[in-house]
């Protein structure tokens, strides 16, 4: 594994992280503690020390899961992302909570849940502009981190264009940027990076696989079932994007490379790319993902020791 630092923060982070929105339920199955634990020991025995998981995950399901787990190893060992603006209800149903009353109700709620004292990174969760632009929001998160609640704030970005809540990222405090990048989808390179880059933000990029399509595992025409997220995209763009990762495969993944890992290293090549938070099914995808790390030779802005 190798690390990075995240942004202006000061944490050490590996380039590859664990994403748990699968923990939640919405990925086409459910999920044990066992299950669970096998994935964050995998990625804990591989040098992953980041795990990014969020309040609508279920409700507060995929904390769970993670809080049950760190309760029964060293705290100290992980990086825990998670994040607010939503409730859950059901399945793929959510509201709108970003008023800051709210918020720290969120909080207290995912601190609960985490089983622990402190959250490393709080990051406001593809949020509009109107909510991120809440003086009194930022305030009292400030207050929470005056409290020890969290030590640093972040922005998961709604639009992977969104210059906006980039923009206004250290006037906020938020000291790092959530964004959807991946092979399939270049969008943050035009205006996101570069902004991220001159306020030295961390970048955290989200769906770097592009929702396991680019896996390799699937065909044009493959159906995904109604608990599964995937089942909501569009069925001609899903098409199109699986044609295309078809002609990726043949043309830019070296023979030999898994493309998975391979899609990976190819979002952590870029100057501006702190590390990757793919999701993972099981603790063979962690060590697939875990594999990126190598394949990037280059030195990095951010490479740390």
């Amino acid at each position: 594994m190798k690390y990075r630092r995240l942004g202006n923060t000061g944490l050490r982070v590996s380039t590859v992280g664990i994403g748990t929105w699968q923990f939640g339920g919405e990925w086409g199955r459910q999920y044990t503690q066992g299950e669970a634990d096998a994935i964050l020991d995998k990625g804990h025995e591989l040098g992953i020390n980041l795990i990014d998981t969020a309040e609508c995950y279920g409700d507060h399901l995929s904390e769970q899961f993670i809080g049950d787990y760190i309760s029964r190893r060293n705290r100290e060992d992980w990086i825990i992302a998670t994040k607010f603006g939503h409730h859950f209800h059901n399945l793929f149903t959510r509201t709108d909570v970003f008023d800051a009353e709210g918020v720290v109700a969120q909080l207290d709620a995912s601190l609960k849940a985490l089983k622990t004292d402190y959250i490393d990174l709080y990051q406001f969760h593809s949020g509009p502009d109107s909510s991120f632009d809440n003086e009194a929001l930022w305030t009292v998160l400030d207050k929470q981190i005056a409290a020890g609640k969290i030590r640093f704030l972040g922005t998961s970005i709604g639009s992977n264009d969104n210059v906006h809540q980039t923009d206004a990222s250290t006037q906020v405090g938020s000291r790092t940027i959530q964004v959807v990048y991946n092979r399939l989808d270049r969008k943050p390179e035009e205006r996101v990076f570069p902004s991220c880059e001159k306020q030295d933000l961390g970048v955290l990029a989200r769906v770097p696989l592009a929702s396991g399509y680019l896996s390799g595992k699937y065909k044009p025409g493959t159906v995904f079932s109604d608990t599964d997220v995937r089942h909501r995209h569009d069925a001609e763009a899903t098409r199109l994007k699986l044609e295309e990762v078809e002609r990726i495969g043949r043309e830019e993944v070296p023979a030999g490379i898994d493309m998975a890992s391979w899609a990976l290293a190819w979002c952590l090549k870029h100057p501006a790319v702190t590390t990757v938070i793919p999701g993972c099914k099981d603790a063979a995808q962690v060590e697939s993902n875990a594999r990126a790390a190598a394949l990037v030779t280059e030195p990095h802005p951010q490479d740390v020791l």
